[in-house]
């Protein structure tokens, strides 16, 4: 009984953890924190390292990817390009603005200097 009351203790801690709010939750708007929440579940697998030993699989996305022009942002997230499938029919048009708000708030990486996006 005593090691189940730890391990519930344990879950219970661990998930209010998750649910707090981190002081950059703050920062950002309400569209923001949804465009984090999707670039997580959608975006994160080929857009960031899985590990630090691996490369990317696609660029690192920040403000400063395509140029910082939102509109083409869009563009390329609703219909893809030859090497990434759009999300037109994934995604609303709010959402793809939430991503694209998110990615305005994230600094270019300093290793991803000069690479093509």
């Amino acid at each position: 009984m005593g090691r189940a009351l730890a391990a519930l203790a344990l879950v219970l801690g661990a998930a209010a953890l998750c649910t707090q709010a981190s002081p950059a939750d703050d920062r950002l708007s309400d569209a923001q924190r949804l465009g984090r929440r999707l670039f997580e579940q959608s975006c994160v697998i080929c857009h960031t390292k899985p590990t630090l030993a691996s490369g990317l699989y696609a660029p690192a996305l920040s403000r400063e990817t395509l140029g910082g022009r939102t509109e083409v942002i869009r563009e390329v997230i609703s219909n893809g390009t030859p090497r990434m499938p759009g999300f037109k029919y994934y995604f609303g048009s709010n959402e793809t603005d939430a991503i694209v708000a998110y990615l305005q708030t994230l600094a270019p990486l300093e290793g991803n200097a000069g690479r093509k996006q």
